[in-house]
């Protein structure tokens, strides 16, 4: 931040400008960056290091919000050498995920040294956060937020026996897992139907999964789609589900977005107790939370809601107070302001 002013970056490292040019200004300087990141495949690279320096003096930065804990690692050394305030927020692989861990394991203990802030989006999160190094007294716990006005609450008792899914496909939201519930969901009610979004590594398995089972005619593959697409998905259905799981690597969630927006459409929740999940879901009143990879508990939930259509709404009513109280996104993001602006108060 500079003054009243707020610059985004994309990437794991900041090398353009709010215009688009490169903060490295000279040929053999970004000759040396782009063989450094493109041959050797290096994660500190000094040239870009600096350039970072000369800009945050230049621009006379008051702090640095870093988002995901690899890239605020990897800007730790230019914002001490420029002497400005770090916050870093971590949102789930960059905390559990083993490989990312090891790579970035150093530059992380320089990090948790020289940052004044480390955000973590669930309480879990925050106890890995401080088991990896962090200081105790610099690790703040902040979920993600839901922007409960543009998410408006679904007649549940209204609706079918229609199920809804969104995530990438990959081994941490357990697809192959959800579709297996499902199977038994429609030995019982046949007329189920299951919805699920998004793209990724295991669709195709789920797909084949899909066929080896027979569910192709209950089971709908949206592909990815947008935020409004969702929403009007939402009103036809009646539970929302996801069996996150800890993955082979040590992959976790953080806080599944999906699940705040469905919590906030007054829907119903079958998930997981995992992660930031077991905050955002209250179990047997917001939702069900089952044990990771109990393929049978997760289907008896989703067979009960589908069957209690009065419990089910009412559940989701529960579920967008809860979201309304404690995951509103204007407050999610004033503590992040607060725990900022107390950071460059300090300094």
């Amino acid at each position: 931040m500079a003054g009243n002013k707020t610059v985004l970056y994309g990437g794991a490292f900041p090398v353009y400008d709010e215009d688009g040019r490169y903060l490295i200004k000279s040929k053999i300087g970004l000759l040396i960056y782009l063989i450094q990141k493109k041959v050797f495949k290096k994660v500190q690279i000094n040239v870009r290091t600096n350039a970072l320096v000369s800009y945050l003096k230049t621009k006379k930065i008051d702090i640095v919000f870093a988002e995901y804990g690899m890239v605020g690692a990897s800007v730790t050394d230019a914002c001490k050498a420029a002497n400005v305030p770090l916050v870093i927020q971590f949102h789930g692989a960059d905390v559990h995920h083993q490989p990312t861990i090891k790579k970035y394991h150093n530059l992380y203990l320089k990090a948790f040294e020289y940052a004044s802030a480390f955000i973590a989006v669930s309480k879990d999160m925050a106890k890995e956060l401080t088991k990896l190094g962090a200081p105790t007294d610099r690790v703040f716990y902040n979920s993600c937020g839901v922007d409960t006005s543009m998410f408006l609450p679904v007649e549940v008792e209204k609706t079918k026996h229609n199920f809804l899914a969104v995530g990438r496909f990959v081994n941490k939201k357990a697809p192959l897992t959800t579709i297996k519930a499902f199977k038994i969901v429609t030995e019982q009610v046949p007329e189920a139907h299951l919805w699920m979004v998004g793209r990724g590594p295991l669709l195709e398995a789920a797909e084949q999964l899909t066929i080896d089972l027979g569910l192709t005619s209950q089971i709908t593959f949206t592909g990815v789609l947008q935020s409004k697409q969702i929403i009007e998905s939402m009103k036809q259905m009646r539970c929302f589900v996801q069996h996150s799981v800890t993955s082979s690597d040590g992959d976790m969630e953080g806080t599944p977005v999906t699940i705040l927006e469905a919590s906030a459409s007054a829907l119903p929740v079958v998930a997981t107790a995992h992660a930031g999940i077991k905050e955002a879901v209250i179990d047997g009143v917001t939702g069900f939370l089952v044990a990771e990879h109990n393929v049978k508990e997760m289907a008896k939930k989703m067979i009960f809601l589908a069957s209690s259509p009065q419990f089910a709404a009412q559940m989701g009513e529960a579920g967008r107070e809860h979201m309304m109280k404690n995951y509103e996104l204007n407050d999610r993001i004033a503590t992040i302001d607060s725990i900022i602006q107390n950071v460059i108060k300090k300094k």
